[in-house]
């Protein structure tokens, strides 16, 4: 088993989503001792820049047409990013909510790999994602609680957006947990830690 945690907040041992995401990967060391877990923290990674050069390798592929020296280089490093995802069985995604939606960073790496004959393809049958049989997990920080005048369904533009992702890459297979109110003060906050912490370690022993 091989678990590719990729981790989108910027505050390390402050945040929220990642003590739950430890909590879940410990769980699931305790389940799968021999498993490997990947991380890619969005904030320390070099992530590719999708310039020019890449766009270009992007429709030169889509077109048939051989790559210029550039354009299999640069196309060549979303390959080996891309291949993250690709060799995991479960991929978890720690990610806290900014402006209704998720950090820009991890917005930089999901564009970066998510292209035809990468992680998925089409023809005319429609959109067909190549990483069936995975897992996703998500789990996400909000420091206020969606509803109200912020409906979830209208305003949740972080797992939402997560859980299509899954979709077009082909994962059927998806999980949510939501920590919320972590911005309400010091003990609302420990009490949505702990209360996440444990249903994250109750989902990882299922998986």
């Amino acid at each position: 088993m091989n678990l590719f945690h990729v981790v989108s907040s910027p505050r390390k041992e402050r945040s929220a989503s990642i003590e739950v995401a430890n909590a879940f990967i410990d769980a699931w060391h305790g389940k799968h001792p021999s498993g490997v877990v990947e991380t890619l923290n969005v904030w320390d990674a070099q992530l590719p820049d999708f310039n020019r050069e890449a766009l270009a390798a992007k429709y030169a592929s889509l077109e048939g047409k051989q790559l210029t020296p550039e354009q299999e280089k640069a196309w060549r490093k979303i390959k080996d990013l891309a291949n993250l995802f690709l060799r995991a069985d479960l991929i978890l995604f720690s990610v806290p909510m900014w402006n209704f939606g998720i950090p820009y960073k991890l917005k930089h790496l999901i564009d970066t790999v998510s292209h035809k004959d990468i992680l998925f393809t089409f023809d005319e049958r429609g959109l067909l994602g190549l990483l069936g049989g995975k897992t996703t997990v998500i789990i996400a920080a909000r420091g206020a609680q969606l509803g109200g005048d912020f409906p979830e369904r209208d305003f949740d533009h972080q797992i939402a957006y997560l859980k299509t992702w899954s979709r077009m890459v082909g994962i059927e297979n998806v999980h949510t947990l939501a920590i919320e109110k972590t911005l309400l003060g010091p003990e609302v906050d420990k009490a949505a830690r702990t209360t996440a912490r444990s249903t994250a370690e109750t989902l990882a022993h299922s998986l």
